[in-house]
């Protein structure tokens, strides 16, 4: 199920793939998300926390995805209410209400926990203790997770802009307008922030590498170009995070490509077709993508060859892969957790998280994979062998 949105008038309405169903829908001509399959489980995995951050009664087609610092996670529901856990037991540190209703978030970086509101604030706190640091008024709606370097926060709204703000102070320093085609999958990327650059990606299908002082643009690449006659066939999306490994950025597009690019110049080292509205992710030398139809894929990291993919979660409306380990993990709609072998795709375990189901992208912090739910429950998980 993609949700599209419709430019100028940013009407938003569901789009199901061609013949299919999710879950529950007994047309037999409709194809069906994949039956889980039977395998012998190689790993044991444990529950170490699990905490609720209280109900909500705002629906959104995507949840808010967690963030952490090296001991602390912080998480927050659509309601309002953002909290910092212990990311060693659970327990409670801080829990704030700012009374808005979030759509973006939650980000971390410089001390600061960002997130963003559906009426276009950016809401920043003390990492310290949830207090409000500052708040700056966007003009459209913030999606995504606002990121910081300490020096700049940097966010991109619904109409595909972005806008570099005063860490401090919230103050706007410089922005860009990624002049957003017509029709375009509802999502935006969040900004990758490095004290030297700001890469971002646009619903055109460009990545774009910015000075984080001024705005300058350093470089700027497409991942894909749109094909095709008609708006839908020509989406070309990059809503995935863009990922930086050893001077390399990996991207990918909706409808488009998985490309390498190298971090100085913006030069192209290689390419793979493939489609996918998540974030790539790095472990064991290999980029790993979950594709729009739910097919997981591994490629080479230095030449883009193909590796293995997995095809028996297909339709299951995954999230975005997160490497734990050795192991590659995924979460689906209907509140499953899944564990890959990193070097050929299979399955080495699984468990069911909640029943709400799991759309937000996962969080790999020390030996825990951070978890959460659609009902808004945090959770950890850890590994051990059998």
């Amino acid at each position: 199920m993609i949700r599209l949105i419709l430019r100028p008038y940013l009407f938003v309405f569901l789009v199901g793939v061609s013949g299919c169903s999710w879950f529950g829908d007994d047309d037999e001509n409709e194809i069906k998300p994949a039956e889980l399959e039977s395998f012998v489980e190689e790993i044991r995995i444990k529950k170490i926390w699990s905490k609720s951050l209280g109900g909500s009664k705002e629906k959104y087609w995507r949840s808010l995805r967690p963030s952490a610092s090296d001991k602390t996670v912080f998480a927050a529901n659509h309601g309002g209410r953002v909290s910092a856990m212990s990311l060693v037991d659970g327990s409670r540190l801080w829990s704030v209400d700012i009374e808005e209703s979030i759509s973006g978030g939650v980000g971390y970086g410089g001390d600061l926990v960002m997130v963003g509101t559906i009426e276009g604030e950016v809401i920043a706190l003390d990492a310290s203790d949830g207090t409000v640091a500052w708040t700056s008024q966007m003009k459209t709606e913030v999606l995504t997770s606002p990121q910081s370097n300490g020096k700049v926060a940097v966010v991109q709204t619904i109409d595909d802009k972005i806008y570099a703000l005063d860490a401090e102070t919230g103050d706007e320093i410089w922005y860009h307008d990624g002049d957003a085609p017509i029709l375009s999958v509802r999502g935006t990327s969040s900004p990758l922030v490095t004290n030297n650059m700001v890469l971002a990606g646009f619903d055109s299908g460009k990545l774009i590498a910015f000075n984080p002082e001024n705005g300058a643009i350093i470089w700027e690449t497409r991942i894909a170009l749109p094909k095709g006659r008609t708006e839908l066939q020509r989406m070309v999306d990059i809503d995935g995070n863009p990922i930086l490994i050893n001077d390399v950025v990996y991207a990918v597009s909706y409808q488009g490509r998985l490309g390498a690019i190298t971090r100085g110049t913006g030069r192209n080292l290689w390419f793979q077709d493939t489609s996918s509205h998540d974030s790539p992710a790095y472990g064991q030398a290999q980029v790993y993508v979950t594709e729009a139809d739910d097919i997981i894929r591994a490629f080479k990291a230095g030449n883009g060859r193909s590796v293995w993919q997995n095809e028996g979660l297909f339709l299951r409306r995954l999230t975005a892969p997160t490497v734990f380990g050795e192991m590659v993990a995924v979460a689906d709609a209907e509140g499953y957790l899944h564990f890959l072998n990193s070097d050929d795709g299979r399955f080495m375990g699984r468990v069911r998280v909640d029943g709400s189901g799991i759309d937000a992208p996962m969080l790999n912090r020390s030996d825990r994979l951070i978890v959460q739910a659609n009902d808004g429950s945090v959770s950890a998980y850890r590994i051990e062998p059998r």
